[in-house]
């Protein structure tokens, strides 16, 4: 420092850039080196502040464009890609690395004794049935027989001259497999009149028995036909329409829908009456899939209403359809029951579940899924749940193996998936906190966690089941159908669906010929009385079968 008549002053170099990249340097007091020194913090502090801020935000914007490339992924594979969910076993061996440290935990953990072990924990795949060469074709078809003979050259014996007779027993039989187009026929309803030979008065005739539709003209086979096709075989109207002209029948596709309907109208009695059976099982599944409906008032012309499957027990199914996706639908339709409700995590369950006379009961497989979906992004870690999980349907596996039901299944998972449900959901608390909330593996954590009890409850009663596959198969005959018919034409016609879907899927559950039961169900449906409905649903239906000799 030197001193000056103006008093003391602190020689300092400070040097700043300016936006044209000027450097300059002047003489500072110190007041002034203080203030412009906290200037510069301040500045400093500010520019940490927008650093993490642009950091936090370039973070944010890296997990959004991680999330919609998975997004990505998942509709590519969805589209494009194997529809199935297996793993590949060797990856999950990667899962037991772990395991080491944590099987003084477990209340009953397996074996470890090298690799062999480690092959133990996931079984071989199933290996390919060998070819049988042809199957033989059915005996109960029946048989048109063609002979073929030789020529009348051949029949004259070339040693003797003689002439040559057919062999005994000696044929040489090709059986063909050949099909022959279903026809249409024309059943004359023929009432014969009766009058006095003496007088010629007193002329009667017989009713016309019940048909199944009023003053129409289809028969009970003719609609069986036309709910099979569209409903089990999956063909639209407008198909059938081309085929029945193929076989010199026109029949327009906005008469087979009116005489669906009508259809659907006369199985509605054995349809509630299978909703009656349903609600009185102690365990219902049930998940739901969108359709299109036809909607003028709708800007794009349709709009998307939802089908809900209902199953039970001894292949017990019904369809429910709704407009929407509210929780009423289900409310309205599981009204008065109480018992065990197997679904998803659909939010519109809740309200079901707070009068505590529906228990809630998760589904491991969409919990699978989750994690499943999450293997791109985290595979060490999805590897090791999927693992687990693994565990928890071996279980399931041996307990169908020795057929326990009831009781004894559900002391077989006590004493063997307990366990393994312990050390997973305390496997998952522990990786919680440390999972990017937004991030795939993040979302199957925390909504595996979020159903704890649900998916734990199924282990404490054994008629319970460890997913709700079952009813997600029985939503398949729709998936499949609506690639091909695309849309309801309006609220009424797809409630119509929902109607024969509940016939069409109990059929298939029981093993039940669809075209067989329609006929007949249609046509005695008008005439049963109401007590003996029941005789008419699938397993009534059966079990009838099942009697005759």
């Amino acid at each position: 420092m030197a001193a000056s008549g103006r008093g003391f002053w602190l020689r300092a170099r400070v040097t700043r850039r300016d936006v044209g990249g000027i450097v300059f340097t002047r003489r500072m007091a110190p007041e002034a080196l203080l203030d412009e020194m906290m200037k510069v913090k301040e500045e400093n502090r500010l520019l940490r502040e927008q650093v993490a801020t642009l950091a936090a935000h370039a973070k944010t914007k890296e997990q959004e464009v991680a999330a919609l490339q998975h997004r990505i992924d998942q509709l590519c594979r969805h589209v494009f890609g194997k529809k199935t969910e297996k793993v590949d076993p060797n990856q999950l061996k990667l899962a037991f690395a772990e395991r080491e440290a944590e099987r003084s935990e477990q209340a009953a953990p397996p074996s470890a004794e090298g690799d062999k072990d480690l092959d133990a924990e996931v079984p071989p795949r199933h290996e390919r049935k060998k070819k049988r060469g042809r199957m033989p074709l059915p005996e109960e078809l029946p048989r048109k027989r063609i002979e073929y003979h030789p020529s009348p050259e051949e029949l004259v014996c070339k040693e003797c001259g003689g002439e040559k007779k057919p062999m005994k027993g000696a044929e040489e039989i090709t059986e063909q497999f050949d099909f022959k187009p279903a026809s249409f026929f024309v059943c004359e309803h023929v009432r014969v009149k009766y009058s006095c030979t003496n007088c010629q008065e007193g002329v009667v005739c017989p009713p016309l028995p019940p048909m199944p539709i009023e003053k129409g003209r289809p028969g009970p086979g003719l609609l069986a036909h036309l709910v099979t096709s569209k409903y089990c075989d999956h063909l639209p109207l407008n198909r059938l329409e081309r085929i029945f002209a193929r076989s010199g029948v026109e029949i327009r596709r906005s008469t087979m829908c009116e005489w669906v309907e009508q259809t659907a109208f006369l199985v509605r009695p054995v349809v509630a009456e299978i909703k009656r059976q349903l609600l009185s099982f102690d365990v219902i599944q049930t998940d739901d899939t969108p359709i299109r409906v036809l909607d003028p008032e709708d800007p794009r012309g349709s709009r998307q209403g939802h089908l809900w499957a209902y199953r039970g027990k001894a292949g017990v199914a019904v369809f429910d359809y709704t407009a929407s996706r509210a929780r009423d639908g289900p409310e309205k339709f599981l009204e008065g029951y109480e018992g065990y409700l197997q679904a998803d995590a659909y939010a519109g369950y809740d309200r079901i579940y707070e009068t505590r006379k529906i228990l809630e009961v998760g589904c491991w497989a969409h919990a699978r899924r989750k994690f499943f979906e999450a293997l791109d992004s985290e595979p060490e870690a999805a590897s090791s749940v999927l693992a687990r999980i693994r565990e928890l349907y071996r279980v399931e596996a041996e307990a169908n193996e020795e057929l326990l039901l009831g009781d004894e299944r559900r002391d077989f998972r006590r004493e063997h998936a307990k366990p393994h449900l312990t050390a997973l959901f305390d496997w998952l608390e522990d990786r919680a906190p440390g999972a990017l909330p937004q991030s795939p593996f993040g979302i199957a954590v925390a909504y595996t966690l979020k159903l704890k009890a649900a998916l734990s409850r199924y282990v404490e009663y054994g008629n319970l089941t460890i997913d709700n596959n079952a009813v997600e198969r029985a939503l398949r005959q729709v998936a499949v159908g609506r690639k091909n018919w695309l849309f309801a034409g309006s609220d009424a016609g797809a409630s119509w669906a929902a109607t024969i879907y509940s016939l069409v899927v109990s059929c298939r559950e029981l093993g039940l010929d669809p075209f067989d039961y329609f006929r007949d169900v249609i046509e005695r449906v008008s005439t049963l009385p109401a007590s003996r409905v029941a005789e008419l649903t699938p397993s009534g239906w059966r079990a009838a079968r099942l009697k005759k000799p």
